[in-house]
């Protein structure tokens, strides 16, 4: 009886060490988080991925996942919901040279988003004007000026969206 308990008990704690060292984490760095709705949405980004979940400390989100690959997911989950970040794999955009622009999927839950995109506009070399309002899921970027600056701006503004 002695040894089938202490088998037992030794192949719970093994499966217990493997089940922890599979166990990943992945910090994203610079996220656009600027009240509690971002926050929200944030967690709730990270959340849609089954072994994920998230901790979101002003600019900085913690991803904890079962695995690597499932980090990643959650990852471009929150980077589909329209923040970004430095460690999180974002979309490449075609560089053009353009006088508008559509930008839709940013988050834009406050007036504080909004002032914060267009602190990020004000960086992109001939924008000349933006639309982007409280609770917007698209706005038009007008001027003439590089999609990839424009693109650039919003990410290192903590904000990710689909530029058309």
């Amino acid at each position: 009886m002695l040894m089938k308990l202490t088998t037992l008990t030794i192949l719970s704690c093994l499966t217990l060490a493997f089940s922890a060292q599979a166990e990943t984490t992945l910090t994203i760095t610079g996220v656009h988080n600027c009240c509690k709705k971002c926050e929200t949405g944030i967690l709730d980004a990270v959340k849609k991925v089954p072994g994920a979940s998230a901790k979101a400390d002003k600019a900085i989100v913690t991803i904890t996942a079962t695995d690597e690959a499932t980090a990643k997911k959650a990852a471009a989950s929150l980077v589909a919901a329209g923040y970004a970040g430095q460690g999180a794999e974002l979309p490449t955009v075609a560089d053009a040279k353009v006088k508008s622009a559509t930008v839709s999927g940013v988050h834009l839950c406050c007036p504080k988003c909004v002032k914060a995109v267009d602190a990020a506009l004000k960086d992109v070399p001939g924008v000349t004007k933006n639309d982007a309002t409280k609770g917007a899921t698209s706005f038009k970027v007008e001027g003439d000026f590089s999609t990839a600056a424009l693109a650039s701006a919003l990410n290192k503004s903590g904000f990710s969206g689909s530029i058309k």
